[in-house]
Parts: structure tokens; C-alpha cells; sequence
């Protein structure tokens, strides 16, 4: 886990995720209690072929909270932002804030999953539900998209939240015949192309998801 953290000016290849967030693993990082928290992520270049320009979890079981990513490009790459977790994870997923991205021949561009990964052993918690809440994108163009988005919470236990604006996203020649899978979420849309899934409400042209305007005390550094 880490506090008050910047990554900036990165150019990575990468067989995995090119940046990956973590915090400790089912009962082990819930007693261990510490977050990650003010991650700041700026100006990353990616390839990541079979996976993600910024992964969240899926071991997340400190939490991890209020992260900024802005100036993202990712090329051939599975997937822009992900998130991952599971039952027994625990803890929280929160606070996240996206913007900027450009994104250059993607699978999809938005993945959640809600029944990622194993676990360390038998003594982890089945009714430590992880929480997906606060989840922000806005001003992304991609292109030579496959899916558009998968968001997948947990069955009774939604990710809630989610915001995504003024997005721009332009298929393959052979795109998936659904464009937004999308189950157990709740959230607004604005200005997105394709059409996102009835489970995130279109706000029309006047919706702006948020991006803090503060910063965080390492980028006086």
C-alpha cells in the first residue's frame, strides 16, 4: 500500500497491467488496515496486449481510495481502466477520478469485475463485501475498440456511482454485437458514444463527471 504517491512521465510494455493498485489480500490486508490512497497518475504511455493501462485490485483489501489519473494514452492494450475484486475482498474501491485518455486499438475500454481472482486460503471471509462507490471518467476518445464496456458488480451488492462523460469511442471493423455488458452497477452518462446501457442514466450534454481540482501535498515536491 502507499500514501501520497505520484507516477508520472512512464512509457511501459508490458506482458501485465502497465500500472497495478493494490492493497493486501482478503483477511490478511483487512487486518493489515492500510489503504492506498493519493495516487496521482499522469502523462503514461502503454502497451499492454493482455492487459490493463491502470488496474485496481484485485487485491484491494486495505482499500484503496481517491486516485487521479489524467493524460492517459494506452495502445494496444486489453483494457483502459480496470477494476477487479470478489466476495471476501472486503473494503473499498472509492473516490476515483479519471480524465483525458486516449486510447488506440482497446478490447474494451471500461472493465469492472465483481468475481475476479482467487484467494490466499480457506480463512477468508465470504461475507467480506467489497464496496465500488465514486467511480468517475470523462473526456476520453478511443478508437479500433472491440466492447465498449463490461461492468459486472457483485449480484446484490451493485457498484454505485459511476460516472462517465463526454466519451467518444469508435469500433473495429468487427465489433461485439453488445457494446455495454452491464449488470449489478448504478450511474449517469453524458455525452458518450455508443449509447451506454440503461443501468448508467443519460444525463444529456449538461452532466461533467468530477475531477478534483486540488492538489494532492507530493505533487508540491
Amino acid at each position: 500500500s502507499c500514501t501520497n504517491t505520484r507516477i508520472e512521465d512512464c512509457y511501459i510494455v508490458s506482458g501485465d497491467d502497465c500500472i497495478a493498485v493494490k492493497s493486501g489480500w482478503d483477511e490478511y490486508g483487512i487486518k493489515f488496515g492500510m489503504p492506498t490512497k493519493q495516487l496521482l497518475i499522469r502523462r503514461l504511455t502503454c502497451i499492454s496486449p493482455f492487459s490493463a493501462v491502470i488496474a485496481l485490485g484485485s487485491e484491494m483489501s486495505g482499500g484503496i481510495e481517491d486516485v487521479r489519473a489524467e493524460d492517459i494514452t494506452g495502445i494496444n492494450s486489453e483494457s483502459a481502466v480496470r477494476i477487479k475484486t470478489a466476495v471476501g475482498r472486503g473494503n473499498y474501491v472509492k473516490d476515483i477520478y479519471v480524465r483525458r485518455m486516449t486510447m488506440k486499438t482497446m478490447k474494451m475500454v471500461f472493465w469492472m469485475a465483481g468475481n475476479y481472482g482467487s484467494h490466499p486460503d480457506n480463512e477468508y471471509d465470504p461475507n467480506a463485501i467489497p464496496v465500488i462507490q465514486n467511480i468517475n471518467f470523462r473526456d476520453v476518445v478511443a478508437e479500433n475498440v472491440t466492447m465498449a464496456a463490461r461492468l459486472e458488480g457483485i449480484p446484490g451488492h451493485p457498484f454505485t456511482g459511476i460516472c462517465i462523460s463526454n466519451a467518444t469511442i469508435e469500433l473495429t471493423k468487427k465489433p461485439k454485437k453488445i457494446q455495454w455488458n452491464c449488470s449489478e452497477i448504478a450511474g449517469v452518462s453524458s455525452d458518450v458514444t455508443p449509447k451506454p446501457c440503461n443501468l448508467l442514466k443519460d444525463l444529456g450534454s449538461q452532466n461533467t463527471c468530477n475531477f478534483p481540482e486540488d492538489d494532492f501535498p507530493i505533487v508540491k515536491f
